[in-house]
Parts: structure tokens; sequence; C-alpha cells
């Protein structure tokens, strides 16, 4: 079965990739695991992405969907995948569905994590970090004493992609890039709406739900 997990920035993306995932025993593919890999690997592939990675700049769409179809090619995606925050624009959302057909595969589940502006900025602009790694927010998952790291008492810190004004950024950008890519599927048919709102557990529940109505009617694993 192959999923496509689409959402808004902050919205539970990967998260609920990793959940189905393991739930379903297929890979959780992101594009920019595959090219960390690749680089670390000194592979061609990765070597030709490291060029544009070290400028700053955005690997091309055409670059992405090769080294996508190295990853769908390996073994372990012969019963599918599940593909997190990928495709991002209409041009890649095209290129992906002309890569998997000739790869004689298809998309089986678009599921949409729908979450308001307000939630998506709440969620990235609440995350505080420590030196150390140990990641917080301040209403979901806060520290136990204010802005002081629980494990090393090492004072917490906002990012600089973590504030309210680059939350705004990453959305205007979602909306223009990659929300037009919900309309393409729903015409397929194959987009499920999911309430991202709720508890993580609730919605581990709901997309699960929906997976396992869609295996049930289509016979699919």
């Amino acid at each position: 079965m192959i999923i496509i997990m689409l959402g808004a920035p902050a919205s539970g993306k990967g998260t609920q990739s990793a959940v189905v995932a393991q739930k379903l025993g297929i890979p959780h593919i992101s594009t920019g695991d595959i090219f960390r890999w690749n680089i670390a690997n000194n592979t061609p592939i990765g070597a030709e992405a490291k060029k544009y990675i070290d400028k700053g700049l955005l690997v091309p769409d055409e670059l992405t969907i090769n080294i996508l179809r190295d990853r769908i090619e390996m073994e372990d995606c012969k019963d599918g995948f599940v593909l997190d925050g990928y495709p991002r624009t209409i041009n890649q959302q095209e290129s992906l569905d002309k890569m998997l057909e000739d790869c004689g595969k298809s998309i089986d589940m678009a599921i949409n994590l729908v979450v308001t502006d307000e939630e998506v900025v709440r969620r990235i602009s609440g995350r505080r970090m420590c030196k150390c790694g140990k990641a917080y927010h301040i209403v979901t998952y806060p520290s136990k004493k204010p802005d002081i790291c629980d494990l090393c008492n090492g004072e917490l810190y906002t990012r600089k992609d973590d504030t309210v004004e680059v939350a705004n950024t990453r959305l205007d950008t979602y909306k223009k890039q990659s929300e037009p890519i919900i309309g393409v599927y729903m015409e397929k048919g194959i987009l499920v709406d999911i309430d991202g709102h709720n508890p993580q557990d609730k919605v581990s529940e709901d997309v699960l739900y929906e997976i396992h109505k869609y295996s049930s009617k289509q016979g699919v694993v």
C-alpha cells in the first residue's frame, strides 16, 4: 500500500507517518532522510545533491524524483511505503505520479492532516530546545522549571526557524505551493482528511481506521 502524508507545517506528518509505517510494516520515507543517507554514503546522486545543498539552494525536482525512484525500487518497498511531506508542489506531484506509473505503481491514499493556521503557529512558535538535544513545547510538553532543561539544567532557547514570523512565512509558502495538491488528490478520489487538532493517539487512531476501511474495501495491505 502506498500512502502520501500531507498537511501544513507542524501538522504531525512525520509522527503519523512513523505510526502508519510501523503498523503496516512498510518503510517511512522522507526525501530529507534519503538525501542525508546518500550524502553520508557518498553515492553519485548524493554527491550531486550536495552541490546544491552546500550552496543553500533547493535540490532540483528532477534530481529529487530520481533519488526517490532509487529508494522505492529497494526490496523493502515491494509491499508499499509511506511518503512523508512529498510532493510539495504541483510539478512534484505530476513527476511523482509519472515516476510511479513507470514503476507500475500508484498512490492508494493521500492522508491530509488538517489544522488551523493558528494551531500551526502555536505549535511552531511554542517549541523550545536545549543544547543537549532535548525538545520541549511550552504548552504541550513544558519543562518542569520554566526555560530550564529537565535533563541537564541547561537554558532553553527558541530556534531561529521556530519564531512566529518564520511560522507565518512557512504557512504562506505552504498555501501557495502545497495546498493545490490537496485538490488534485481529491479529484482522484484518494484524499482523506483527518482532524489534526486531536491528541496524537486519537489522530493515529483515526488515520489507522481510514487505512483499515480502505484496505477492507480494496483488498490491499
